[in-house]
């Protein structure tokens, strides 16, 4: 019986304290850390939005219904600069995160793109400034913006985007 005990049941026990202490110690590090987390992820996210409208002193949330399934949010610049569209659309890799400030006058501030997991080399150039410099200053009709050869779905996928963050600019000035 006490074979039992030494060669089964202690091992099992000890496992099982260690197990619940790793637990506990991970709960509690979740606990101190995720606020500290989320405040950084806030921080990070504005300042993405400053990056693509500089003019803009604040940001407010807007609640739309009727967006393209592309726009996940829109945020108003508080003082009328215009305004901040966050964009997930599908490319070569899956799915790519942006960003896109669209001015009062309906033209593009800036884009930036938060998160990708194109090809490196081929789909990754949207992240590059030479992609996203002729984005700058356009309309709607984004007449000075090519594709890029060679990464065609990864660019095509931002490009209409961008496209669609324009629609979702005619609909909030048309809330308004």
């Amino acid at each position: 019986m006490s074979s039992v005990m030494k060669d089964f049941v202690k091992p099992v026990l000890v496992l099982t304290l260690i197990c619940l202490f790793i637990s506990a110690a991970l709960a509690f590090t979740n606990q101190k850390t995720a606020p500290i987390i989320e405040e950084a992820e806030l921080a990070k996210a504005e300042q993405a939005r400053r990056d693509v409208l500089p003019e803009a002193d604040d940001f407010k949330l807007l609640k739309l219904e009727g967006l393209p399934s592309t726009v996940t949010e829109v945020y108003k610049a508080e003082n009328g600069a215009g305004y901040v569209f966050m964009l997930k659309t599908k490319g070569y890799g899956g799915d790519i995160k942006l960003i896109c400030g669209i001015d009062s006058e309906g033209r593009i501030t800036d884009t930036n793109t938060l998160s990708q997991s194109e090809t490196k080399g081929l789909g990754s150039r949207i992240t590059q400034d030479d992609f996203r410099e002729p984005f700058r200053g356009e309309d709607a009709s984004l007449a000075g913006v090519e594709t890029i050869s060679g990464a065609t779905i990864s660019s095509s996928a931002y490009l209409n985007a961008i496209k669609d963050a324009f629609t979702a600019y005619e609909a909030v000035k048309g809330a308004e």
